[in-house]
Parts: structure tokens; C-alpha cells; sequence
């Protein structure tokens, strides 16, 4: 399975703006860029998600003082970057706009719904009406974060009490209903993986069209869920149009770290080991739990799985037709995340022939 694929960095060449119709476009990294006061918990979501770090260790982190940049390489490269909560990043004296903002990507606020509260939503406000005027293809997303330890009634009156002030300030600068997008969420559990999994998700070109494809798949395998996963952040980059449901999201992340732990284990190279035949690369496991439910993977490259959920009991006996039909969606997905425009155009398969390929 995959390895990590963070990898620090202390400064940033200068980026112009994005211009979707533009080549270079293609090859920019999207940026996610954490925002927010001090102690909010930017430094533990980035570690927890992106580099693995047990939750209850960013207990001793630090806070930061610089911008932390981390290059994350995946099925997409993107970087993510860490800022300081005393940094004024609105004043061009100190923070060049251009090379911050000048990106694809998004901005993630994080608040701290056990803090106060006030002066983060005043400063977000000031960060929204700026990025909205000059740098409208960044996505806004705001995390009312640390919520674990709120009782539930007293959770929805904070997320509705932020969501208010802001939706009431940005409604007074002449910005009724601002595309901003609000998660509930904490290290201590799933929350900020589903949450971050909405945010890679915009920033994913052709998303539809792999959606679809998951659609086609889960109907067409009788799965009741199924989810595309990055392996090493657990986020799901994709997944079937069904409701999720964070029991089976956490049961499924769970099992990818079981058959990671396992391959470590036992996919060391052997000198005198000698293959009989050809040999599957990619992991591939499935385990039928005791209320007849099977959960399937099937390891699709070396950043991405798919995972599905099957109730139907009689699964098990069709699995080689469930192996066929998600080895016809992994030659699809590895077209999707291709570069069409670095090949000659006879080279280029069609995505569109998976559709019919994918056998009932």
C-alpha cells in the first residue's frame, strides 16, 4: 500500500493567479490554507488528517509562529498550508495576496467552538469579503472545530450562532446567501476526515464524472455503500450518491488500516520467493462480519482503494464478478487522474466505454 507522501517545506515561489482555460493551470497544485486565531487547532488537523499523528499527541504541539507548507503527493498534488493565528495575512505590507490567494484551492477557518468566538468570526468576515472581491475561485469552508466536548444542544446553538453572524455581517456588505460551507468537527473522531473529504472534493476536476462511475459500479455490484479512499489520510475523495453514514464511513476507514498493517507485514521482498504465474500488485481483501455483511477492498494505484458495503449475503459467491467489475472501474479511474494533455490523441481511451464495460 502506499507510503506517506508529506513532505515539509519552508517557502513558497510566487504563484500567479489561476486561469482554468490556461495550460500551466493544469499542472498548479490546489492549496488548502488553514486559517484561524491561535490554538484554534489548525497545526492538530493538519498533522491528525495529513501525517498521521495519534490525536491525543498534538497535545504537545507547539504554536506556530511562521507559515508551515506541506506538499502532499497523491492522486492529486496539493499543498497545505499552516498559518500563524497572529499573522495579519490581510495586510499587503506583510502578506503578499497575490501569492497566497492567487491559487486554486480553498480556505479552511477553523474557530474554537469552546473559546471564545467573536473575534475569529470578525476576522473571517474580513478574509471572506476580500477573497469574494478579488479571488472568487477560492472555496470557503469553516470548521467550528473542538465540538467533541460540547453537549449536544449547546453544539447546535454555537454552530447556529456562528453561522448566523456571519450570513447577517456578509448580508449587510451586499452578499446575500455567500457560497460558505460549515462543518461540525473534532480530532477525536471521524468528524474532520468527513469534513476534509468535502473540501478535496471541489477541488477535484471531474468529480461527476467519477461519481457516476462509483453509481454505475455500486448498482450494477449491489453495493450498499462504496467509497473511494485516499490510503493515507483515510479521506474518501468520491463515493456513491446514497446518504452517508459515519458507522459504516468509520468501519470502512478502519479496515484500510487493517490491510495496511497487514501488507507491511507480509509484503516483504523474499530472495529465493519465486511467482507462479502473473501476479496482482495492487491489495485486494474482503471479510464477511457476523450479520452477513461483507466489506470489499480493492486497491486501485498506490494512493487510492476502494472500499464498498454489501448486506446481500449472497455476495460472497459472486465476488469474482465483483473483482471483474471493480478492475474495469480502476482502468477508468487511472484515465480520470491521467494527464489527457500530455499524450498523443490516439493514445487517449475513452472514459465513456467503462460505462457499458461494467457487467451486471
Amino acid at each position: 500500500m502506499a507510503d506517506p507522501r508529506a513532505k515539509p517545506a519552508e517557502t513558497a515561489g510566487p504563484v500567479t493567479a489561476a486561469n482554468p482555460n490556461d495550460n500551466k493551470f493544469r499542472d498548479t497544485k490546489p492549496r488548502l490554507l488553514l486559517m484561524g486565531l491561535r490554538r484554534s487547532g489548525k497545526s492538530s488537523i493538519s498533522n491528525v488528517v495529513f501525517n498521521k499523528m495519534p490525536p491525543n499527541e498534538t497535545l504537545f504541539l507547539e504554536s506556530t509562529t511562521r507559515i508551515q507548507i506541506d506538499s502532499i503527493h497523491s492522486f492529486m498534488d496539493f499543498q497545505v498550508w499552516d498559518f500563524p493565528g497572529q499573522l495579519e495575512h490581510l495586510d499587503p505590507s506583510i502578506v503578499d495576496l497575490e501569492e497566497v490567494f492567487g491559487s486554486l484551492g480553498a480556505v479552511v477557518w477553523v474557530i474554537d467552538a469552546q473559546d471564545d468566538y467573536v473575534e475569529s468570526v470578525v476576522r473571517l468576515n474580513r478574509t471572506i469579503l476580500m477573497i469574494m472581491h478579488n479571488f472568487p475561485n477560492i472555496n470557503i469552508e469553516v470548521f467550528i472545530h473542538k465540538v467533541d466536548a460540547l453537549a449536544d444542544e449547546y453544539r447546535t446553538e454555537v454552530f447556529q450562532d456562528i453561522v448566523q453572524r456571519i450570513s447577517d455581517d456578509l448580508s449587510d456588505n451586499g452578499y446575500e446567501n455567500a457560497p460558505v460551507h460549515y462543518y461540525l468537527t473534532s480530532i477525536y473522531d471521524y468528524s474532520v476526515f468527513e469534513a476534509f473529504s468535502k473540501v478535496i472534493q471541489k477541488l477535484i476536476p471531474r468529480l461527476s464524472t467519477l461519481e457516476n462511475l462509483i453509481n454505475i459500479l455500486a448498482s450494477n455490484c449491489g453495493f450498499d455503500k462504496c467509497y473511494l479512499f485516499d490510503v493515507l489520510s483515510k479521506i474518501y475523495i468520491a463515493s456513491d450518491t446514497r446518504p452517508v453514514d459515519m458507522s459504516c464511513y468509520e468501519m470502512c476507514s478502519d479496515y484500510i488500516d487493517v490491510i495496511v498493517d497487514i501488507s507491511e507485514l507480509y509484503s516483504w521482498e523474499h530472495p529465493n520467493r519465486k511467482p507462479k504465474g502473473d501476479q496482482m500488485r495492487e491489495a485486494e481483501s474482503h471479510v464477511v462480519l457476523q450479520n452477513d455483511c461483507m466489506i470489499h477492498l480493492m486497491e486501485m494505484n498506490k494512493y487510492l482503494c476502494l472500499v464498498s458495503v454489501i448486506h446481500n449475503p449472497d455476495a460472497n459467491e459472486k465476488k469474482g464478478l465483483i473483482d471483474m467489475n471493480c478492475r474495469v472501474f480502476q482502468d477508468a479511474l487511472n484515465e480520470i487522474f491521467s494527464r489527457p494533455w500530455d499524450r498523443p490523441a490516439e493514445e487517449q481511451p475513452a472514459v465513456e466505454e467503462a460505462h457499458e464495460a461494467i457487467a451486471e
